[in-house]
């Protein structure tokens, strides 16, 4: 008999293997899966022994979509209420409720369920049937259970026209909305798949989606990944066994080609029907629908990335709205992506991704993680990955590289008071690009990163925006904040919208741009830059020239970058997933320092995006003017999004400009923007200075904690060299897991 998740003892075989044989068992595994897969296809229907159990709250379309189904399929209708509950009771399901009570009504219904026993066919469950936990563990054991999420304002509505007053659960002084939303914690905790069914869709298009979402459950080998540096055409046979999943990308990190890692098929669409049902939802429950479409349940199952996902974003995160929006003039709206535990929009990620590595990794294997950051990341990094479990912590650690004097003091302050037994910050003496391309060249080294796994049974990876994991969070908030702004009623679903992203790595950016792909109607998304401005002019002119280029050290530190890593991943999408066209091109940066986009590409390009960029003095400049204005506080990275938005922007649509770090972690130039006092040196004297001015709005949360942690705390410094690199990261290695 087939079983659901027969994909997990693939997982456990590869988890007990030896630590040696770690990158064979990551690149052979996937050709198990696939063969398993081809052959139960060859003999089997789409069904075979197993059921669809369809479930949902009262007035989500069970019945009727289970008989479309089961006319497509060939094959016999179960409806739970009027083949199994009246049938055993001789009474109707609504005479049932009124004779027993609420309570007795659930327990004789899952009794009822229990000794019901069914192959092959397709089944529709009872509202309240998922209430019932040892009815839906006995039912679950021989299914797929398919939910069918309509939102709660479309089935109080279709309740109220059939005027349905019989719902379990619902009494005096219990509204029905109070039941409908009680009852979702059973429905997330039961289903396999999710199917968003919005409040004009027709049954047999639901029907439709039903058994597309069950033949994408039954084939994970449709969702693979390619790197950006690799050709279809030139593509070897080995190549194309050896397919690579996301828990397979999330542990690789970056291509061994150099390349970075993108879905073969690209990102899942979601009709605007579907995107509407997500307007009444939390941040919380959007990030589940979306990342749910993203990522296969062979590689994380939905009710295991449910629990990751409230982990993440449950408690962490200050604000209960998680990234709100605010009105701050005209047609401006900020995205407040500051309120996680270290301030700035990294923790989006780096509170979820975490988890996800633990998840996916052998256990049979130790893993050390680098991160190269520019700022912000640093911290974030280092606190997402120090909330994992102390199990986890034992076979997980990481390690940050920073550049010692191109961070502000109070970024600095937070990568040294954010260190844990697992997770260590080193200063270099060079700048971000040094680090990012270090780390590179690390995972390019098979002689090293061998070395590593067979001399101390240790795998590296990687965190930085170039892991494919990282940017799955970004999409959500850009989303989220479209139906925030439909939500409000600042605009209708369809109506465009403009973003504004300080812009460095190009990886906030690419996100918005996903958002876009998959159904969010975002007209331009404009890039800002400050004065480290290849990327602008690489925009307006399609010439990335590094040729004579000097990293400027700015008030905006984050964006303080001259190579976009992500820029490959968006080149590789509108060059039609040309990857010898990419190889090429950055062959030719690293070597020559420069290279020239076709003219046809340059115009797909600017199609997508505009750019500009600021000055530090024109971006204290705004910081002093909105605070003046409004009463807002722009932190640095915002104020130059802020500045290139008010150049650019057309204002015939709204603008969302994205506010990605809270003011209060670069506390100088606030200081100097808002000409408040003379400035000290220490971090910790720079936010309470801050906070002693009670008209500023207070500041973040969690700086002050940690700068208080910090004190003199030591960190590593080295020397700009690779070798001196690599003693630090075997070095630590010893000292952690050996």
């Amino acid at each position: 008999m087939f079983h659901v998740f027969q994909y997990q003892p693939l997982r456990l075989i590869t988890q007990n293997s030896p630590s040696s044989m770690y990158l064979k068992l990551m690149l052979s595994r996937p050709v198990a899966f696939a063969q398993i897969w081809k052959s139960w296809f060859s003999s089997h229907s789409l069904l075979g022994k197993k059921n669809i159990i369809l479930m949902g709250p009262p007035g989500a379309g069970k019945t009727t979509t289970g008989r479309i189904v089961g006319q497509k399929l060939d094959c016999p209708v179960i409806d739970i209420d009027d083949d199994v509950l009246e049938t055993t009771w001789n009474m109707s399901v609504s005479e049932k409720l009124q004779d027993v009570g609420y309570e007795e009504f659930l327990e004789e219904e899952g009794k009822a369920l229990l000794k019901f026993s069914a192959s092959g066919s397709v089944i529709s469950l009872s509202g309240s049937n998922p209430m019932h936990a040892a009815g839906m563990q006995h039912i679950k054991k021989n299914g797929i259970v398919v939910y069918l999420d309509v939102p709660t304002t479309v089935i109080m509505s279709r309740l109220k026209s059939k005027q349905m007053d019989r719902i379990v659960g619902l009494s005096p002084g219990i509204s029905l909305k109070d039941v409908l939303q009680f009852r979702k914690q059973f429905y997330k905790r039961w289903f396999d798949i999710r199917v968003l069914c919005g409040g004009d869709v027709a049954a047999e298009v639901v029907a439709e989606k039903v058994l597309d979402a069950v033949k994408r459950y039954q084939d994970s080998e449709l969702e693979t990944f390619i790197s950006t540096r690799s050709s279809r055409s030139g593509r070897s046979t080995e190549e194309d066994s050896n397919k690579l999943y996301f828990s397979d990308v999330v542990i690789q990190g970056l291509a061994l080609d150099g390349g970075l890692f993108v879905p073969e098929r690209g990102l899942p669409k979601f009709t605007a029907e579907e995107w509407q049902g997500l307007i009444e939802a939390t941040y919380i429950e959007r990030a589940q629908v979306i990342l749910e479409r993203c990522i296969h349940p062979a590689d994380i199952p939905a009710s295991k990335l449910a629990e990751i996902i409230e982990t993440a974003y449950g408690e962490n995160f200050s604000c209960s709205k998680v990234a709100p929006v605010r009105h701050l003039a005209g047609n401006q709206f900020l995205l407040e992506l500051f309120h996680g535990p270290t301030a700035s929009f990294k923790d989006f990620a780096l509170q979820l991704v975490p988890h996800l590595f633990a998840y996916c990794i052998p256990r049979s294997c130790n893993y050390l993680i680098l991160v190269a950051t520019s700022g912000d990341t640093g911290s974030a990094v280092l606190d997402g990955f120090s909330r994992l479990h102390d199990t986890d912590k034992q076979r997980i650690a990481l390690v940050n590289f920073f550049p010692e004097d191109g961070v502000s003091p109070i970024q600095k302050s937070q990568m040294i008071g954010c260190q844990k037994e697992n997770a260590w910050s080193v200063g270099v003496k060079s700048d971000f690009d040094f680090c990012q391309t270090a780390i590179k060249q690390i995972f390019t080294n098979s002689d090293f990163t061998g070395f590593l796994t067979v001399e101390y049974g240790t795998a590296l990876a990687a965190a930085n925006s170039i892991n494919w994991a990282r940017l799955l969070p970004q999409i959500v908030y850009h989303a989220s904040a479209y139906l925030d702004l439909v939500h409000q009623g600042i605009i209708s679903f369809g109506s465009p919208v403009d973003i504004c992203i300080p812009t460095g790595n190009f990886g906030n950016m690419l996100a918005a741009f996903y958002a876009k792909m998959m159904g969010i109607p975002i007209r331009k998304c404009i890039c800002a830059s400050n004065e480290n401005n290849v990327l602008t002019e690489f925009i307006r002119t399609g010439v990335y020239d590094l040729r004579g280029r000097k990293l400027i050290s700015s008030f905006s530190p984050a964006v303080d970058i001259l190579k976009s890593s992500n820029l490959e991943r968006y080149l590789h999408l509108i060059a039609n997933e040309d990857g010898q066209l990419v190889t090429q091109l950055f062959n030719q940066l690293e070597n020559q320092g420069y290279f020239q986009l076709q003219k046809d590409l340059l115009g797909k390009l600017q199609q997508d995006l505009v750019a500009g960029w600021c000055s530090d003095e024109d971006c204290l400049a705004a910081i002093h003017s909105v605070y003046s204005t409004t009463g807002y506080i722009l932190d640095t990275h915002t104020a130059v999004a802020k500045v290139v938005a008010d150049r650019l922007q057309d204002r015939t649509c709204p603008i969302i400009i994205s506010s990605t770090a809270h003011y209060s972690k670069f506390a100088p130039a606030i200081l100097r923007a808002l000409r408040i006092a003379e400035i000290n040196q220490n971090p910790l004297s720079q936010l309470h200075l801050l906070s002693s001015y009670s008209a500023l709005p207070p500041i973040h949360w969690g700086l002050l904690e940690t700068l208080k942690k910090t004190g003199n705390g030591d960190h590593q410094v080295c020397a700009a060299d690779m070798s001196v690199l690599m003693s630090h990261i075997e070095t630590l290695i010893q000292n952690h897991f050996m």
